[in-house]
């Protein structure tokens, strides 16, 4: 139901298209498309190449800004779900640049990448917004613990930690 509502938000604000596909690293590093709704300005890294969001990144729209917080720029990727690239549970998909980097950065970094990446996490229900290596090897600590003890259970309360951080 919130789909139509965003995506009016989203027109209302600003020009561009509605959903915004990047490339990312998938399981097993297979690169997919995954789909989110748009949350910065169009072209927002024409000039300064592949750069990480920031949390008062001024790319965002104010849309954008609401949309991310309540995680509904998110709901694209069920998209991504139904065709198998993600779950709805799991590491978060990166930029393949990205990963390049990380891995030669971070140990075990392409240990994520044994798992179909999700919508959402362990690493985002338990971190915020990061945009340093610091901060990915923080995330990476709680990728590895989801992977090593995956279950129904844990997923159900990620789930359930997502749906609380929305409301």
């Amino acid at each position: 139901p919130f789909t139509a509502l965003v995506a009016l938000a989203i027109k209302l604000e600003s020009k561009g298209p509605l959903i915004y596909s990047q490339e990312r690293v998938g399981q097993n590093g297979k690169l997919f498309y995954a789909h989110k709704f748009r949350s910065m300005v169009t072209d927002a890294e024409k000039l300064s190449g592949p750069v990480w969001a920031e949390e008062n990144d001024p790319r965002i729209t104010k849309v954008g800004r609401f949309i991310r917080k309540v995680r509904l720029d998110e709901i694209p990727q069920m998209y991504n779900a139904l065709k198998g690239e993600m779950s709805f549970v799991g590491p978060r998909p990166e930029r393949p640049l990205f990963v390049q980097q990380l891995t030669a950065e971070l140990p075990f970094y392409n240990e994520r990448h044994k798992v179909k990446p999700g919508i959402t996490g362990w690493a985002q229900v338990c971190y915020p917004y990061g945009s340093t290596v610091a901060a990915a090897l923080e995330k990476l600590n709680y990728d590895l613990y989801y992977i090593k003890h995956t279950s129904l259970s844990m997923d159900m309360m990620i789930i359930l930690q997502t749906i609380k951080i929305i409301l």
